[in-house]
């Protein structure tokens, strides 16, 4: 079953994808504290807030903010969708130069998370299964 993306089902959703792997996926080398602010969402009151935490060496995505984040991301919906459903790098960084990315705190500290995210087979097999839930 596909969900919207970013609402509850599809957090929950996502959750579970992420977590029936976990025995089996590498550890992320950069620990970052970021949160992210998306707008224009097609539901609720239009802005949900997220966080990614790597500090502990595990990937961990969920609602909410975290507090003492190294950085905080704002960006659109559709932009952050396809950040983080299609993972594009060039689309990344078409909509990081246009603007649709706003990046406050250490930018350094995001752009080695992004360059440090286990890209084996496992990492790709979590993708491909959180598109698949993904409306």
């Amino acid at each position: 079953m596909s969900h919207l993306f970013l609402s509850d089902e599809w957090m929950s959703a996502a959750r579970e994808i992420r977590s029936r792997y976990q025995d089996e996926t590498m550890k992320v080398p950069v620990g970052v504290r970021m949160n992210q602010i998306i707008t224009g969402v097609p539901f609720g009151e239009g802005t949900v807030k997220t966080y990614t935490d790597t500090s502990s060496g595990v990937l961990d995505i969920d609602l909410g903010h975290l507090e003492s984040a190294d950085v905080t991301v704002t960006t659109d919906y559709a932009t952050a969708r396809n950040i983080f459903v299609e993972q594009d790098p060039n689309f990344t960084m078409q909509a990081f130069m246009s603007g649709k990315i706003k990046v406050e705190g250490d930018m350094l500290k995001m752009m080695a998370l992004q360059g440090s995210m286990p890209q084996n087979e496992i990492a790709k097999t979590i993708a491909e299964e959180i598109k698949s839930i993904t409306k």
